[in-house]
């Protein structure tokens, strides 16, 4: 396949060399900012891409530039035969990451260490047990925190995502912060974000100023790194600290000027935005064998500037018509 470098660009100029792939919409954690109250209609079997169409529209993708693909879910490890998947996505080049809530992460980590793949995303919201059963409706704390641990002995860049929500789980930011003190990881905190169904409203976010006081408070003058290019957070680090923290301010300070990603869901519809409540349905056009360049390329040229037009503010009627987070990728 030759590959065409670069050519998923929208109307602002910006190249979209980052796709995220969502596996499956199935999770064993049932988390209420994610996971609606109710629960979600989950996709039918054979609405969701098989194996081969996964490696066929990434194949796509690699040939119009993409280099970076991250795994998500739901829960990505829970997807039938993953090892195969993931050895074969990185035979054809890609660099690979995972966003994983870490449950099964020691099935895997001997794997990711073969094929390269090193940066894992890990959903930690509380370094409480019983509060993290609270969160997830499952008791699956220990185990997930012998995974980091497993993960960082083994040389894995770590970071943990953290979905900040006030009254829940705020009251935690400093002692996050003090595992960064010895261990060699990233805690990533991430601003409450509204989707379908998780009954979002401002007032029980947590902004970027907020969070940088509190860290403040405590360890004193911290050093803002510099950002990699396509970013998503700020990143900092307290002096003499082995580790470092980072910030995704998508509501207080949004982050879309540089955007490279690209969304692809487990039922093969291309999301141009998290926010987006248009899609575009590649695994239709895929099994019908239509060509898939031109129609992936078009896609990106109705990409808006910022959160899907939500430019100044996040509007409930728009965020509702969206998918449930879980459906969508994490």
């Amino acid at each position: 396949m030759i590959e065409k470098k670069g050519q998923i660009i929208d109307n602002f100029g910006r190249l979209h060399n980052y796709l995220r792939i969502s596996l499956t919409d199935r999770c064993n954690l049932r988390c209420f900012y994610c996971m609606p109250e109710e629960g979600i209609e989950l996709m039918e079997k054979e609405s969701i891409m098989s194996l081969e169409e996964i490696l066929s529209l990434a194949g796509t993708f690699r040939s119009l530039g993409v280099d970076t693909v991250r795994l998500t879910g739901g829960e990505p490890l829970v997807r039938k035969n993953f090892g195969y998947l993931v050895e074969e996505l990185a035979k054809m080049g890609f660099t690979l990451k995972i966003t994983t809530n870490g449950i099964l992460l020691d099935k895997y980590l001997e794997l990711f260490q073969k094929i390269g793949l090193r940066k894992i995303n890990l959903s930690l919201d509380t370094l409480d047990k019983a509060k993290s059963v609270f969160i997830s409706k499952r008791d699956y704390f220990d185990r997930i925190w012998k995974n980091i641990n497993s993960a960082l002995n083994r040389g894995m860049e770590v970071k943990l995502n953290i979905v900040l929500i006030k009254g829940v789980n705020d009251n935690e930011i400093q002692d996050f912060i003090e595992l960064t003190r010895h261990k060699k990881l990233t805690v990533k905190f991430i601003e409450f974000m509204p989707f379908k169904g998780n009954k979002w409203d401002w007032s029980k976010g947590v902004g970027k100023q907020e969070i940088l006081d509190m860290v403040s408070e405590r360890f004193g003058a911290v050093e803002e790194l510099e950002n990699p290019k396509h970013s998503t957070s700020t990143n900092f680090k307290v002096p003499g600290h082995t580790g470092s923290f980072a910030i995704v301010s998508t509501i207080t300070n949004p982050f879309c000027d540089e955007c490279n990603r690209i969304r692809l869901t487990a039922d093969g519809k291309m999301k141009n935005c998290l926010f987006a409540n248009s899609e575009t349905d590649l695994l239709t056009s895929l099994r019908n064998g239509e060509p898939m360049e031109n129609l992936i390329i078009n896609a990106i040229k109705t990409k808006k500037h910022s959160r899907d037009g939500m430019d100044v503010k996040m509007e409930a009627d728009h965020y509702e018509k969206n998918r449930s987070m879980i459906s969508i990728g994490g």
